[in-house]
């Protein structure tokens, strides 16, 4: 089980890099030689001034770096596991929230949408994903019938 848990965080680590990767070069996308599609035009976002870029380098780049690189380093350890996992779960929940609230004005598009679905199944898996470490973390207990018989409380 402990593979699942490590190969989980290793996709997101890919998935939450690349698209942090993505959108911190998406102001000097066209001069690059090679040809990357326009991550403005994926998530259906426009900017009308140069701070534009930098926030959509701060909040959709740096944002999705972090998380990618705290799920790589949830590979070497339980504890950063955990953390991450918890980042991931957050995020993901707060995410499908706004997409939810949002649905609740009556001129506003629904919610439910492959990245809405994407954002509920990471945080459902993330969470089952703590609670196997929060098992894995604790000791196991013995019961022993015989110890309460001779327990004089």
């Amino acid at each position: 089980m402990i593979w699942l848990l490590r190969i989980y965080l290793f996709l997101y680590f890919i998935l939450y890099f690349g698209i942090g990767a993505w959108a911190v070069i998406e102001p000097v996308r066209e001069i690059l030689e090679f040809d990357i599609p326009s991550f403005m035009l994926a998530v259906g976002l426009s900017v009308s001034a140069p701070i534009g870029y930098s926030e959509v380098a701060g909040l959709y780049g740096g944002i999705n770096l972090m998380v990618g690189i705290f799920c790589l380093l949830g590979l070497f350890s339980k504890y950063l596991a955990n953390k991450a996992l918890f980042i991931l779960a957050f995020l993901t929940f707060s995410i499908a929230a706004g997409r939810y609230l949002l649905s609740l004005i009556p001129t506003a598009p629904g919610f439910l949408n492959s990245f809405f679905i994407f954002e509920v199944a990471t945080f459902f898996i993330s969470i089952f994903f703590m609670i196997y470490l929060r098992t894995l973390n604790q000791p196991a207990q013995k019961h022993d019938v015989g110890d309460v018989a001779t327990n004089e409380s």
